[in-house]
């Protein structure tokens, strides 16, 4: 992975290339960003950099036996430390440990700005929780008292630190504090609450943000020359700022959010009880990305409904054709309205991620709703 190859967040790689080429680099740093924001990426290609062997102004090579390996995520001097869920061992641990690397390197050469659900549907972990084990502390004491293979660093990249188990965050505090000469740690996660304080306060943090609406337009624009304006649009709003879930949206099928929304939000409104179980059934057979799409269009209905009930539709996103619903939805909507089922949807949404019952999760959500809107 280069620096180039990552659309947008021109200043966080100006202040990670300065960091190499000064000669100031923290020993162990935090890219911390929310789900979707490239912090892995930015990760592997601020390794990239360190390893290169002809390093430019504004990125790696690319072509140096050291960059070479490192687009393959093979270079013997960048370590990982990733969550797996609780599936079958092989007897055999040496090779178990290699038949998972394989996956994981297939993982971020094929998906890479993947989330965790596309990393446990790589390697068919079943949709169990997964987790970095209480071994995992040893490994990476035993990983880093050897010195450099060929760099002039051993990296370290921990994914998602926060789902370690506590024995093994609390294993590695001293060598994350002072770690072995030329040791770096590089932690990727996107919840920094659930770490360790004590592993906070030993990294450097480094915030990831969300990608702009012209960042995400330029990368579709590059990846996708098919794509009308209408649907770039579309996607933009879908996906917020989230890398991930533009990607996922380019390959999927187009869907008139739109007009579902509109219906179901009418629906709530009228009290049509009969329409909604309908609604719950059909949310039901959509498949995931699907229902996640639907709540996440109308988290961003209530936002541009906010922004209409008080004044500053100006700067809104909301198109043309989406303009007479708000305008008509901001008449019977107050603050409070609006705060409600915005956090009624995003609970619905983490109860989707958690595999509860789509029927159920939404029958519930459109039922909060409508006693929201008409009580």
């Amino acid at each position: 992975m280069k620096f180039s190859d990552i659309p947008g967040l021109t200043e966080i790689k100006s202040t990670l290339i300065d960091s190499v080429r000064n000669q100031h680099i923290a020993h162990a740093q935090l890219f911390l960003g929310k789900p979707g924001t490239p912090n892995l990426p930015l990760a592997l290609a601020y390794a990239s950099y360190i390893h290169c062997q002809n390093k430019g102004a504004t990125d790696s090579c690319g072509t140096c036996p050291a960059c070479s390996k490192s687009l393959k995520h093979i270079h013997p001097d960048t370590n990982f430390v990733f969550p797996l869920s609780n599936i079958k061992n092989d007897k055999d641990e040496d090779r178990f440990k290699s038949d998972i690397l394989k996956e994981w390197r297939i993982f971020l050469t094929d998906h890479p700005y993947g989330d965790m659900g596309d990393w446990v549907n790589s390697y068919g972990g079943e949709d169990k929780q997964p987790a970095i084990s209480r071994d995992a502390g040893r490994e990476i004491i035993k990983m880093l008292s050897l010195k450099p293979f060929e760099s002039t660093y051993k990296v370290m990249i921990i994914w998602q630190p926060e789902l370690m188990h506590p024995s093994a965050a609390n294993g590695i505090l001293k060598i994350l504090e002072e770690p072995p000469p030329n040791t770096l740690f590089l932690l990727i996660s996107n919840a920094a609450d659930r770490l360790l304080p004590t592993v906070l306060s030993r990294t450097q943090m480094v915030q990831v943000r969300q990608l702009s609406d012209e960042e995400l337009n330029g990368y579709l624009l590059r990846k996708s020359t098919s794509l009308s304006e209408e649907r770039r649009h579309e996607i933009i709003q879908l996906a917020d700022g989230n890398l991930n879930l533009a990607i996922k949206l380019i390959d999927s099928e187009e869907d008139h959010f739109q007009r579902r929304f509109e219906e179901w939000m009418r629906s709530c409104f009228k009290r049509d009880y009969a329409k909604l179980l309908t609604y719950s059934e059909e949310f039901h057979e959509a498949d995931r990305l699907s229902q996640r799409n639907l709540i996440q269009y109308g988290l961003g209905m209530m936002r541009e409904t906010l922004l209409q009930f008080s004044g500053a539709s100006s700067i809104g996103r909301v198109k043309a054709n989406e303009a007479s619903f708000v305008q008509n939805f901001s008449k019977v909507m107050n603050v409070n309205k609006l705060e409600k089922i915005n956090n009624l949807m995003s609970e619905a949404t983490y109860h989707l991620e958690r595999n509860g019952s789509a029927k159920m999760i939404f029958l519930d959500l459109s039922l909060q709703i409508s006693k929201t809107i008409n009580p």
